[in-house]
């Protein structure tokens, strides 16, 4: 039986490579992947002699998930180049014994030559020591176990296996790298790839869902990996979803259509209701409600006082003091989409309160903790370059000439996380009353300017 078949033309085969069969012939005389795709090529196309399929990169034997071959040998060196430069994107998804940092890049090296058919973290100086780099997401936890979402940013053998467990966070089923796996499938799997078609240059995005048991402790978020182009999965019940958007997309379907985000998460969960909106450009952390009643009851708890919305960013100058509130009035003009901010009542003019905190401050730039005691369209953009200091990257409120020279094309803000709380009126959502809903995502100060 052959493997499932993601895509094929005469450049590419993507299959989902089934667990615990070797990428390609090894001294255990087992069938392997590479084999058996030729032999399906030869029956397909009624190919004699013969077949050539290049190997482009690998997973280990017991590692299933998505792959690319390779059906000419330009594709091959094209694929090839794109792997080795970092163009292709993998991702995997990995359930941990433990919890480790929200979030974390790994940097250690790893050398290949150790006994016992496995690799070793070794020290940079080692003569056979490679540097082996990932970053990854710690998108949701239960029973002492995390699941881990993981960009490889080099490819060393067994890198993710050995980097987790040298770091205290050993995969579950592991045998090789984990001393107390039992006999389980290693809870490892290649969920996303994303290439360039070798010879169109169209970004072709491929999802192969994880299988094995260690998964279904986090159905709910597993189910949400297909939209990792967009956004993570933070927290999923039968009532709430909550996410860490990308940059880039809107959140609801009345606003952009069948570009938002909420379109393509509806097609992974149903109906969705965004109980808040954040801008296209601000990346962080997004609610759903799963249903009309859940979606009222949020956005009364949203609006309570005692519920917290915090942002990150980066502006240009130093705040006076390390902490305080700005306060203000200000009046939206809906045909070009500006918040105007004044320092004293007018026509139509709402009042405005945002709190801030100094994180850090280097070369003329604050890094920010933002509170907002009210939510108006625009507010934290419009109001702290009110008040001289502009968002960095903010073209619409900020400094356009300095963020042109800097080639900072995004602006600096973070949806960080949401502190809920929920009334004593809304018995349904009372479970979630005090939970902390935090992205990964992080702001850092510019380089010197």
């Amino acid at each position: 039986m052959y493997p499932t078949i993601f895509y094929e033309d005469n450049h590419l085969l993507v299959v989902e490579k089934p667990p615990n069969i070797p990428t390609q012939a090894d001294e255990s005389g087992d069938m392997d992947l590479l084999t058996l795709l030729k032999r399906y090529i030869r029956e397909k196309y009624h190919k004699p002699g013969a077949v050539y399929l290049g190997l482009c990169h690998r997973l280990d034997r017991p590692v299933g998930g998505v792959m690319v071959f390779a059906r000419t040998s330009k594709a091959a060196a094209r694929l090839t180049a794109q792997f080795k430069g970092r163009e292709a994107e993998k991702r995997y998804a990995a359930v941990v014994q433990g919890t480790p940092p929200y979030a974390a890049k790994w940097c250690d090296y790893i050398d290949p030559t150790s006994e016992q058919k496995r690799v070793r973290i070794a020290h940079a100086s080692f003569g056979n020591a490679r540097e082996a780099r990932l970053n990854y997401q710690v998108i949701g936890t239960a029973n002492d176990r995390s699941l881990l979402s993981i960009g490889l940013l080099t490819g060393r053998k067994h890198q993710i296996r050995a980097q987790c467990a040298c770091h205290g966070y050993p995969i579950i089923g592991d045998q090789r790298y984990n001393d107390h796996a039992k006999k389980e499938q290693i809870a490892l799997w290649a969920y996303a790839l994303s290439i360039l078609h070798p010879t169109t240059k169209q970004r072709m995005d491929f999802f192969s869902p994880p299988q094995g048991a260690a998964f279904s402790a986090f159905f709910m978020t597993v189910q949400g990996l297909p939209a990792y182009r967009y956004c993570d999965v933070l927290y999923c019940d039968a009532l709430v979803l909550a996410v860490s958007k990308q940059a880039g997309i809107e959140v609801a379907t009345a606003d952009a259509g069948a570009l938002s985000l909420q379109r393509h998460l509806e097609q992974i969960y149903g109906a969705l209701y965004p109980v808040h909106r954040l801008d296209a450009n601000t990346r962080g952390v997004v609610l759903f409600a799963r249903n009309e009643r859940a979606c009222v009851n949020l956005e009364k708890a949203l609006r309570h006082e005692q519920t917290k919305k915090y942002y990150h960013c980066v502006v240009r100058g130093k705040m006076p003091l390390d902490a305080g509130i700005l306060r203000g009035w200000a009046v939206k003009n809906p045909d070009v989409a500006y918040l105007y901010v004044c320092n004293r009542p007018v026509d139509n003019a709402l009042p405005i309160q945002t709190g801030y905190r100094t994180l850090a401050h280097r070369d003329g730039f604050s890094l920010l903790e933002i509170t907002l005691y009210t939510g108006r369209t625009h507010q934290i953009r419009a109001h702290m370059a009110a008040a001289g200091y502009p968002l960095l990257g903010d073209d619409k409120y900020g400094d356009r000439q300095t963020n042109k020279a800097m080639h900072i094309h995004r602006q600096a803000l973070l949806a960080q996380r949401i502190a809920l709380f929920v009334p004593a009126e809304m018995p349904s959502l009372a479970y979630l009353s005090g939970r902390e809903f935090k992205t990964y995502m992080t702001l850092a100060l510019p380089d010197a300017f």
